[in-house]
C-alpha cells in the first residue's frame, strides 16, 4: 500500500469514528493494530496521529443538536470525504478498494456501531469507487450481521457444525465448533474475507483469529478449529465454483517409479490424488528429479513401476484415449521467433480446430490475447531472448496461450516463473491460477517461489535428491510440517505473524540442513538424510482419496486432415522464413555471388596475348562441374541442418495434438526444396554463363537441385538425430568429406584401395554417394549430348569400340593364346601349370563373349580351352578365329572413320570451316574429352583373373550387363542398363540420386538414425 493511500485510509478512518461521540477505544486499537501489521514500529506513530487528528471534534457537542439528537456528518466532513475517496480512486485496482471499503466497514464493526452517519460515508465511498450495488449491500450484510438467520445473501459461505438451510449460502461442516465462520466472496475480484462470531481458538495460517476483525482470504490459506480436518482455500473455491459447468477431472498416481538407462532411481513410489480445478506445484533440490517428475506426470517418459490415470484410463498405455486431454509448457519458449504474437497463437489454433473457419478461429486468438494482456502487443514480432521484442513475461503469457487457447484439461508447466521479475512471475501464476478457477487441473515445477506465489498453490509436492517424497500437502503447512518435524521453536507458526509471509526458502533449510562438527562449522554430511525424511512422509502424510470419474475425460481437440495439416504447416514455415529478410537475402545472394566467384576464378585463356575466352581448352570445366556438385551438397546440408532441432520443443508440445509427422515434415522439404531449387538456379545461371557452358542450363540446374535435395533431407535426418547443434555442424565435415573422396573426380576409382576398387566397375561404396552419379552424369552428358559433339557420337562410338578391338584386345589375345602354346610345347614348372590354366579360362571368357557379340563369326571349341582339351589343332583354329575377328573388326573401323569424314565434310561444306571450328570451341571441352576418353592413360587393356578390362575410351564403352537387373558398369558409360533396357546416363543417374533421397525419407520419417543410437546405447549398458 503506498503511503498517498495509507494516508488517505487514516483520514477516512479518522472521519468515520468521529462521528456520533468521537473514536472509542476499540476503535483506537484497530487502527494501531491495523498499522502495525503494515509498518515499521517507528512509522506507526506519524500515520496515528494523522488518524487522531481527524478523529477528534474541536467543537464540543458540536454533533448534537438542541434536541439532543445526532446530527448529520457536516458539509464540511462530507466534502473532505469525497475529495479523499476521489484522490485515491484513481490510484487503486478493483482488488485495492474492495480491500479499502472492507476495512472502512471493518474500523465501524471494531465497536459494533453501525450508525447511519458512519454507514453514509461507507456508502459515499462505495459510490466513488463505482462498487456494484450488490456486492456492496452483501459486504454491508456481512459485517453488521452475526446473525445467520440475517446473511442469506450471494456469494457468502458459512463454517459450522450444523447443517445449513441457506438457499444462497455456501456451506461447509466441521466438528463442534462454537459460533460460526463467514466467507464471503467478491466475484467481480475474486476475493474472499473472513470473520467469525464465536469465541473458541481457531487459527487462520497459524495465527488465532480475532472476533472483532474482518480477515483476507488470500489464495494457499488454510483455517485451522479445535477439532475437525482443517478448511483450505482450495476447499472454500472449489464449492463456490462446483456449480460451474466444468468437466470432472480425476489424477490418480499410484506407486510411480522411474529408474533411468544407467541404473540410477529418478522416482520412488510416488503417489498423487488430484481432481479438477487444482494447482498442484513441484518443488525439490537440483537433481531430485522435478523435472522427470514431469515428464512422467504428463505422459513424456513412460514409469518403470506403477500407473497414472486419468479419469480411470491409463496414461501411458491408452494414449490414443486421451488424446487432447494434456498439455505442456516446457521451461524454454516454444515460440517461432519470427513470427508474430498473433502468428504464433494463430497457426497452433489452425492446428487444433479444423471445423472453425478463419473469422473464428482469428476471433478466438484475439480473445486470448486480450484475457492474456498480449493484445496491444499481437502485431509485434516474438524475436529471440537475446533480441527481444517483447519481454519475458510477455513471453512466457503467449507460450501459455499456445496451450490455453485449445483448453487441456491438465497443464503440466515446467519452471514458469524462470528468469522473469517478481511482477511478471506474479502475472503469469495469477493466469495460472484463473484456468484452475475455470476447472483445469494444472501442475506447475516451481524453483523459489515468493511468498504470495507459493501461496497460490493448492497443493505442494516436494521431492528430495533421489526421487523421494517428503512432502504432499497445503504449502502454507509445509513449513510447520519440517518444523515440527526439525523440533524447532514456534513449530506452529508458518507465516510472520506480522505480514503474513512465508519464507519457502526456509523449507529447504531444514530439509537440507547440514551436520555441524565441534568447532560450529557445517560438515558435508546432512543431518537428516532423504531416506529419513521419507519414512516421515510415508508416516505422517496422509494421500487424499478422490473419486474417480469414468467418464470420458473432455477433449477439445479437432485436428485437421493430412493435407490441411500440411498446408498449416507450410504457411507457418514459409511466413517464418519470410519474415527474416536477413535469412532470405543471404539465401538467395549466396548462391549467385558463390557462382560468380568462381567462374571468374577459373575462367581460364590459354593465349594472353588474344584475350578471347575458348570455353574448349578451358582446364578448370571439370573442377567447376565438381566444385559445383560440393556446393549444392554444402547449401543443401546448411538450409537444413537446424530445420528439426530448433522445432524440437515445439514438436514436443505438439505431440501432445498427435499431429501428422508427415505432414510436418514434407511441409519442411517442400520449403527446402523450393529454397535450393532457386540457389541452383542462381548459382548456374551465373557461373554456367560466365564459363560459357551453353545449351545445358536446365540438365546442370536439375543435376546439382537432385544432390542438393538429398543433402536437404540428409541435413534433416542430423537435425532429427542429435540433440546439440555443434555436434551437427561437427558431423557435416563427415558427411561431406566422403561425397568429395568418392565423387570420382578428385580419385580415380581404378587408383583406389584394391580392397575396396574393382577395375571394370565404380566401387561398390562409391555407389551410395549421390556426388559419384551426379558428376558422372554431368562429364558424360556434357561431352556427349554437347552440341557439337552428339553429330558424330555414335559413329566415333563405333570407331572406338572397334580400335580398341584391333590395337589392344585382339593383339592381346594372342599374346596369351601364344602363351598357351609355349606352355604345351615345353616343360613347365607347377607354377607355369596354374598361369596355363588361368590362360585358357581367359581365352574361354573372352572367346564366349565374343560369340556374343559377333554372331557372324563363332567359335564352336570353346570346351576344347582346357588343359585336356588344348592341342595344336586347337590352337590352330582359336589364331585363326581371332585372325577373323581382326578382319572383321578393321571393315567396322574402316567404315566408321569414312563415315565419320563424311559426316565432318559435309557440315564444313554447309556451314563452313570456321563455323563448325567455332561450334567445337563453344562446345567441346578438351579436358572432358581427355577425362572421359583416359588419354593419359598409361594400361589401356587391363587383366584381372578371367577377363580382360578396356581402360581408355570408358565414355564409348556399352555396358554388358550380367543380368536383367545388373545396372553397376565402368565410370563414364555412356548409357546405363537395368531391367533389359538401356537408358542416357545423366537421367539415370539423377533418377538414382532421387531414390536416395527416397530411401532417406524413410529414414527421416521413421527417425531411424536416432533410434538406432538409442538401441545400441542401451545395448552397450546391458552387455555391461
Amino acid at each position: 500500500m503506498s503511503e498517498e493511500i495509507l494516508k488517505a485510509l487514516m483520514q477516512l478512518f479518522g472521519l468515520i469514528a468521529k462521528q456520533d461521540g468521537g473514536a472509542q477505544d476499540t476503535e483506537i486499537e484497530y487502527v494501531n493494530s491495523f498499522l502495525k501489521s503494515q509498518l515499521s514500529a517507528e512509522a506507526v506513530e506519524e500515520y496515528f496521529a494523522l488518524f487522531q487528528k481527524h478523529s477528534v471534534d474541536k467543537k464540543v457537542n458540536s454533533n448534537r443538536n438542541e434536541e439532543g439528537k445526532v446530527k448529520l456528518t457536516s458539509m464540511k466532513d462530507s466534502v473532505r470525504i469525497i475529495g479523499i475517496c476521489k484522490k485515491i480512486n484513481k490510484q487503486l485496482n478493483k482488488e485495492q478498494k474492495v480491500v479499502v471499503l472492507v476495512r472502512m466497514y471493518e474500523l465501524i464493526n471494531a465497536d459494533r456501531r453501525f450508525t447511519d452517519q458512519r454507514m453514509a460515508i461507507i456508502n459515499t465511498a462505495a459510490d466513488v469507487f463505482r462498487m456494484p450495488e450488490e456486492e456492496k449491500k452483501g459486504i454491508e450484510a456481512f459485517v453488521v450481521n452475526n446473525n445467520l438467520q440475517d446473511l442469506d445473501i450471494e456469494g457468502l459461505m458459512v463454517i459450522n457444525s450444523n447443517e445449513d438451510n441457506g438457499v444462497k449460502r455456501e456451506h461447509i461442516q466441521c466438528g463442534k465448533l462454537d459460533g460460526d465462520v463467514f466467507i464471503l466472496r467478491i466475484k467481480s475480484a475474486d476475493l474472499y474475507f473472513l470473520r467469525y462470531t464465536g469465541s473458541q481458538e481457531i487459527f487462520l495460517n497459524g495465527l488465532i483469529i480475532n472476533q472483532r476483525r474482518i480477515y483476507l482470504f488470500p489464495k494457499g490459506s488454510f483455517l485451522k478449529f479445535p477439532t475437525g480436518a482443517p478448511i483450505y482455500y482450495t476447499d472454500v473455491v472449489g464449492h463456490f465454483m462446483s456449480d460451474a459447468s466444468t468437466a470432472k477431472i480425476s489424477y490418480v498416481v499410484d506407486n510411480l517409479g522411474f529408474t533411468f538407462k544407467n541404473g540410477g532411481i529418478g522416482l520412488r513410489d510416488v503417489n498423487l490424488a488430484e481432481e479438477h480445478g487444482r494447482l498442484v506445484g513441484i518443488m525439490g533440490a537440483s537433481g531430485a528429479g522435478k523435472t522427470t517428475l514431469l515428464n512422467v506426470l504428463s505422459g513424456t517418459e513412460s514409469p518403470s513401476a506403477g500407473e497414472v490415470r486419468i479419469n480411470g484410463l491409463n496414461l501411458h498405455t491408452e494414449k490414443e484415449k486421451l488424446e487432447g486431454v494434456i498439455g505442456l509448457i516446457p521451461q524454454d519458449d516454444l515460440l517461432i521467433e519470427e513470427l508474430t504474437v498473433f502468428e504464433n497463437l494463430y497457426y497452433n489454433a489452425k492446428l487444433c480446430f479444423k471445423d472453425k473457419g478463419e473469422e473464428e478461429i482469428t476471433g478466438m486468438v484475439n480473445d486470448t490475447l486480450q484475457s492474456l494482456g498480449l493484445f496491444e502487443r499481437r502485431n509485434l514480432k516474438v524475436g529471440s531472448p537475446l533480441n527481444k521484442m517483447i519481454s519475458g513475461g510477455q513471453r512466457k503469457r503467449l507460450n501459455i496461450a499456445l496451450e490455453l487457447i485449445r483448453e487441456p484439461a491438465i497443464l503440466f508447466v515446467d519452471e514458469p516463473t524462470s528468469g522473469l521479475s517478481s511482477r511478471d512471475s506474479e502475472n503469469v501464476m495469477n493466469l495460472l491460477r484463473e484456468l484452475t478457477l475455470k476447472g483445469k487441473l494444472i501442475f506447475v515445477v516451481i524453483h523459489q517461489p515468493s511468498s504470495d506465489i507459493y501461496k497460490m498453490f493448492d497443493k505442494m509436492f516436494i521431492l528430495d535428491t533421489g526421487g523421494y517424497p517428503v512432502y504432499y500437502g497445503n504449502p502454507s503447512e509445509s513449513l510447520i510440517y519440517f518444523k515440527q518435524l526439525d523440533e524447532q521453536i514456534n513449530s506452529d507458526q508458518g507465516e510472520c505473524p506480522q505480514c503474513g509471509n512465508l519464507n519457502p526458502e526456509m523449507v529447504f533449510n531444514i530439509i537440507d540442513a547440514n551436520v555441524l562438527d565441534e568447532y560450529g562449522n557445517y560438515t558435508n554430511k546432512r543431518k537428516t538424510s532423504p531416506q529419513e525424511w521419507n519414512d516421515f512422509y510415508k508416516k505422517n502424510i496422509k494421500i487424499p482419496e478422490v473419486e474417480e470419474v469414468h467418464s470420458a475425460p473432455p477433449q477439445s481437440l479437432n485436428i485437421p486432415a493430412w493435407f490441411k495439416q500440411f498446408k498449416i504447416y507450410t504457411l507457418r514455415d514459409f511466413f517464418s522464413k519470410v519474415a527474416n529478410k536477413q535469412y532470405i537475402l543471404l539465401n538467395l545472394l549466396e548462391a549467385p555471388i558463390l557462382g560468380l566467384i568462381l567462374s571468374f576464378l577459373i575462367r581460364y585463356i590459354v593465349d594472353p596475348d588474344s584475350n578471347i575466352y575458348i570455353f574448349r581448352d578451358n582446364e578448370n570445366i571439370p573442377p567447376y562441374i565438381f566444385m559445383g556438385i560440393v556446393v549444392s551438397l554444402f547449401f543443401g546440408l546448411i538450409v537444413s541442418a537446424e530445420e528439426i532441432f530448433k522445432d524440437a520443443k515445439i514438436l514436443k508440445r505438439e505431440s501432445f495434438l498427435n499431429l501428422s509427422r508427415s505432414s510436418y515434415l514434407v511441409s519442411k522439404i517442400l520449403i527446402l526444396f523450393t529454397i535450393s531449387a532457386l540457389q541452383m538456379a542462381l548459382f548456374v545461371g551465373v557461373a554456367n554463363t560466365v564459363l560459357g557452358i551453353k545449351g545445358m542450363y536446365f540438365e546442370f540446374w536439375l543435376a546439382l537441385f537432385s544432390v542438393s535435395a538429398f543433402a536437404n533431407i540428409l541435413g534433416l535426418i542430423l537435425s532429427a538425430s542429435f540433440n546439440s547443434i555443434v555436434t551437427i555442424y561437427i558431423l557435416i565435415p563427415l558427411v561431406m568429406i566422403p561425397q568429395m573422396v568418392l565423387g570420382g573426380a578428385m580419385f580415380t576409382f581404378d587408383k583406389l584401395n584394391r580392397d575396396i576398387s574393382s577395375a571394370d566397375k565404380v566401387p561398390l561404396i562409391a555407389e551410395f554417394m549421390p556426388s559419384r552419379w551426379i558428376y558422372e552424369g554431368l562429364i558424360v552428358d556434357q561431352y556427349k549430348n554437347n552440341k557439337f559433339k552428339k553429330l558424330f557420337f555414335d559413329v566415333e562410338q563405333e570407331e572406338s569400340a572397334t580400335d580398341y578391338k584391333i590395337v589392344h584386345y585382339l593383339p592381346e589375345m594372342e599374346d596369351i593364346l601364344d602363351a598357351c602354346k609355349k606352355y604345351v610345347d615345353n616343360q613347365q614348372s607347377s607354377e607355369e601349370a596354374e598361369s596355363f590354366e588361368q590362360d585358357l579360362a581367359l581365352l574361354k571368357n573372352e572367346i564366349g563373349k565374343e560369340n556374343v557379340r559377333v554372331k557372324e563369326i563363332q567359335f564352336a571349341d570353346l570346351d576344347k580351352l582346357s588343359s585336356a582339351g588344348f592341342t595344336p589343332e586347337v590352337y590352330s583354329l582359336l589364331l585363326s578365329h581371332i585372325e577373323k575377328l581382326k578382319d572383321y573388326y578393321t571393315q567396322r573401323f574402316v567404315k566408321a572413320t569414312t563415315k565419320k569424314e563424311k559426316m565432318i565434310n559435309l557440315a564444313m561444306d554447309k556451314y563452313g570451316k570456321e563455323q563448325f571450328n567455332a561450334v567445337r570451341d563453344q562446345y567441346l571441352n578438351e579436358s572432358i574429352s581427355d577425362i572421359v576418353r583416359k588419354v593419359f592413360e598409361k594400361n589401356k587393356i587391363l587383366r584381372e583373373g578371367d577377363k580382360l578390362i578396356q581402360n581408355v575410351d570408358p565414355i564409348y564403352q556399352m555396358p554388358e550387363p550380367e543380368n536383367a537387373l545388373s545396372m553397376r558398369t565402368h565410370f563414364f558409360a555412356p548409357q546405363k542398363h537395368f531391367a533389359g533396357h538401356y537408358f542416357d546416363t545423366l537421367w539415370f543417374n539423377i533418377c538414382m540420386v532421387w531414390i536416395f533421397t527416397i530411401f532417406m525419407y524413410i529414414v527421416l520419417y521413421f527417425d531411424l538414425l536416432r533410434k538406432s543410437f538409442k538401441f545400441f546405447g542401451e545395448l552397450k549398458y546391458l552387455k555391461k
